[in-house]
């Protein structure tokens, strides 16, 4: 369940856990060290009014006679080994302790407090505003109310929310003022009582962009040297899209080769990242050879990347349709695992986990999809009047994917499995070329679009100016996080 923190509403004086552990003199879930201390405090000022002790002249047990009545400053004194003292502490409670009955601090009961509650994995909107005192009508108005800005089913474990509540008294419910919280960094929402019932609105801030270079050379993996330059996942994620045609990354890239990005930071007023935008330009250097590419838009409005002479990055066909997997068996002659025979493997396997996402290799429309003997869940896909695409032993298939569906380039449509004859979780991979079978590694696979006249010129101008300002700016750096030995040493 949500955890709350309250404190005073307004002003300099300040009510800390006691608000939330005592609301209308009921005790409420706190910290058990606080709630000894208020307790205390309660009974010691009662003590106040203890000025004697009830008790027969002559000494107890000298005669028989009754023990002394204890006063609560007695009971405060208490060794913790006492039988009767929790007992007896709990009798004047009601009395002692901060309530409804206490009018030393009534006021605290009717003026608001302000509480953050962090969402926690279970919570929903209804159960955290139960918790805190709101009765289940005025919960149902709040959030009905949020619902014209906000869907309260995308509150997310971690986020946090601001209230102000008027605390419970008697037999009345508390009552919430207003409800603030942030599901991104772009937007505030907020929720307020209002004569007319609970309104709420939605705050949007400003967005400025401004350009960051990182740059860094490879030792262990892209990815760390990619974190150590401080550069975001998002934006590797679509460094690693922009290669993807040319490079790959499981296999080509070795300790020694280098990368290079210009992308977009979007910031907020107060300086913090909220958004990334596109990659300006991106460079890898692999083996020695560089490749460059530049982001550009054509006349068309479509967008995409392109070499220091106007030549599309974009192939027809991914090589690789699996992030993360290695290649387990190559195109050509072996001896098959199942049968023991020797024959033609005419296709390419990708050993990945079971679940991993596949993508299409291009463009196209599918002509199959479904089961199909050995190869178990399979699906193929016909790119253009040459090319064509096949995919086995899938653990699943896309339900957008169906026969006769048309399907984009890295759009997901399977998930690697063991269907079929099969003795581990893999993909095997085809390309078919005119219908023959061909080795995907090495296929020289058509290029993409070309620029020319105008819009060559127009490019060639955006790309000097971008290599301007990317030799303008600093490189960006991020100190690796320090280990355990590091700590130690």
């Amino acid at each position: 369940m949500a955890r709350g923190l309250a404190d005073r509403f307004g002003g300099d004086r300040t009510l800390q856990s006691e608000v939330r552990i005592h609301q209308a003199g009921r005790p409420r879930r706190g910290s058990p060290l606080m709630t000894g201390v208020i307790a205390l405090s309660g009974l010691l000022g009662a003590a106040t009014f203890a000025l004697t002790v009830a008790a027969t002249p002559t000494p107890p047990g000298m005669d028989g006679g009754p023990e002394p009545t204890r006063t609560i400053a007695d009971l405060a004194l208490l060794p913790g080994t006492d039988p009767n003292a929790s007992a007896l502490l709990s009798g004047q409670w009601d009395r002692a302790a901060l309530g409804s009955d206490s009018a030393a601090h009534a006021s605290l009961l009717s003026e608001p407090y302000n509480v953050t509650v962090e969402i926690e994995s279970g919570d929903t909107l209804m159960s955290v505003l139960l918790s805190q005192g709101s009765d289940r009508r005025e919960a149902h108005a709040a959030i009905q109310a949020l619902s014209d800005v906000f869907d309260p089913r995308d509150l997310r474990p971690g986020q946090t929310l601001d209230m102000a509540i008027l605390p419970a008294r008697a037999s009345d419910a508390a009552i919430i003022e207003y409800l603030r919280f942030r599901p991104d960094p772009l937007r505030d929402i907020l929720v307020e009582l209002s004569e007319d019932g609970f309104v709420a609105r939605e705050e949007t801030r400003s967005l400025s962009d401004h350009q960051v270079r990182a740059e860094g050379t490879i030792s262990s993996s892209l990815y760390v040297a990619a974190r150590d330059a401080g550069v975001p996942i998002p934006v590797l994620g679509d460094l690693i899209n922009v290669f993807s045609f040319d490079v790959d990354f499981q296999r080509e890239v070795q300790p020694g080769d280098r990368f290079a990005v210009m992308f977009t930071e979007r910031l907020t007023s107060d300086g913090n990242v909220a958004d990334f935008g596109d990659i300006q330009m991106a460079e890898m250097t692999v083996g020695g050879a560089i490749k460059r590419f530049y982001r550009f838009e054509n006349d068309e409005g479509r967008v995409d990347y392109f070499d220091e002479r106007g030549q599309s990055v974009r192939r027809a066909l991914l090589r690789t349709p699996v992030e993360g997997a290695r290649i387990s068996s190559g195109f050509g002659q072996r001896r098959h695992p199942i049968s023991g025979y020797t024959r033609m493997h005419r296709g390419t396997d990708f050993a990945a986990p079971s679940g991993t996402p596949i993508y299409a290799a291009g463009d196209g429309v599918v002509e199959a999809a479904g089961w199909n003997g050995g190869y178990g869940r399979y699906i193929r896909i016909r790119h253009n009047g040459r090319y064509s695409t096949a995919y086995a032993h899938l653990s699943r298939i896309d339900s957008r994917v169906s026969a006769g569906a048309r399907v984009s380039q890295r759009q997901i449509i399977g998930y690697v499995g063991s269907s079929g004859r099969s003795t581990g979780p893999h993909l095997h991979y085809e390309v078919l070329v005119d219908g023959d079978q061909v080795n995907p590694l090495s296929i020289d696979l058509p290029t993409g679009e070309t620029l020319e006249g105008a819009q060559l010129a127009r490019f060639q101008r955006i790309r000097s100016e971008i290599d301007q300002e990317y030799a303008s700016l600093e490189p960006r750096t991020q100190v690796a996080a320090q280990t355990d030995t590091d700590l130690d040493d």
